[in-house]
């Protein structure tokens, strides 16, 4: 047997008992995990979004990381209404998930989170009454 064959039969071994695992009723810890999500809809002019996306993905991101309970978070860009209405003036969607509402709140009021959100926030042209929903995950 040559270095390669032994290496994929080791791999494949692996993978056979993992699946095995997997099917015994075994799961991840993140399996059985329900997470909460926010999600954020936000008024961003086209002047500013450069510098949203620059805020986002050099400074809010780097620090959201490093947070316990952290899992995700996403900054999307409405692209078309497909069905029904929205607000025209909702051009970004900011996602935010956590392992849990008490470790987000532990976030919020982290002194991070004061130093990099509201940077974020003020690229918005509402900054006082813009829609912030939560979800539990079921």
């Amino acid at each position: 047997m040559n270095r390669r064959t032994t290496l994929r039969s080791i791999v494949a071994g692996v993978a056979a008992a993992f699946g095995a695992h997997r099917l015994a009723g075994g799961t991840s810890a993140a399996a059985q995990t329900k997470h909460i999500r926010l999600y954020v809809e936000m008024d961003v002019p086209p002047a500013r979004e450069k510098q949203l996306l620059d805020l986002f993905h050099n400074t809010f991101v780097p620090e959201a990381v490093k947070h316990e309970g952290y899992i995700r978070v996403k900054l999307l860009k409405k692209r078309t209404v497909l069905m029904g209405s929205a607000p025209a003036n909702h051009t970004f969607r900011f996602e935010l998930e956590f392992e849990s509402e008490e470790l987000r709140q532990k976030w919020i009021a982290s002194a991070a989170h004061q130093r990099v959100w509201p940077p974020v926030e003020a690229t918005m042209t509402t900054t006082k009454d813009y829609p912030v929903v939560l979800y539990d995950e079921v």
